[in-house]
């Protein structure tokens, strides 16, 4: 028996497909919107952090 028949016998599986997929989209869809907004000074600010020695 195939995988794809045991998925068609549990029921909901098309719902949870898509809501995975639509949170999935969602997410990296934010992560590019705050990348976009964010100032690229504070990207080079916390990029010298591990570089940073003062104490």
């Amino acid at each position: 028996m195939k995988f794809i028949n045991y998925l068609e016998k549990v029921s909901g599986v098309d719902f949870m497909g898509l809501l995975s997929l639509t949170i999935c989209f969602m997410f990296f869809a934010g992560m590019l919107i705050w990348v976009l907004k964010t100032k690229k000074s504070d990207f080079k600010e916390v990029s010298q952090m591990p570089l940073d020695q003062s104490n």
